[in-house]
């Protein structure tokens, strides 16, 4: 495959600022997104690859499996209000329309049931 199309495919034109702002997550993640990618890393889950704060478009995903165009959401208390609600059900409703699947979760879920976390994730993945 054309590599420049499969990074378009793998990136969907994401600037090179969110490059660099992914590369600035990756350095400043939350306990729950150490904890979940310690649990998703070198194909773990049913041997399926993610990225992690991978940029995609003009934004930035926390996990994603572009294998089956999966991307993985974890939500802190900041995700509560409901213009951020009213932002993350937009931000989903594009990245569907990129054929992407969005699943969330709340960092306590990953903190207390990592199990029943990665049963949901893995029902998900192709």
């Amino acid at each position: 495959m054309d590599e420049k199309k499969y990074n378009y495919n793998l990136h969907k034109g994401a600037a090179a600022s969110r490059y660099k702002f992914a590369r600035e997550l990756r350095h400043a993640e939350t306990d729950a997104e150490k904890k979940l990618w310690a649990l998703l890393r070198n194909r773990k889950l049913k041997g399926k690859k993610f990225r992690r704060q991978h940029a995609l478009a003009d934004f930035i995903l926390d996990f994603y499996c572009h294998e089956c165009k999966l991307a993985v959401e974890l939500d802190g208390s900041f995700h509560a209000s409901e213009d951020q609600q009213l932002y993350d059900e937009a931000r989903t409703s594009i990245l569907h329309a990129y054929g992407i699947k969005v699943i969330r979760f709340w960092n306590s879920e990953i903190e207390n049931e990592p199990e029943k976390v990665l049963e949901k994730i893995g029902e998900c993945l192709c």
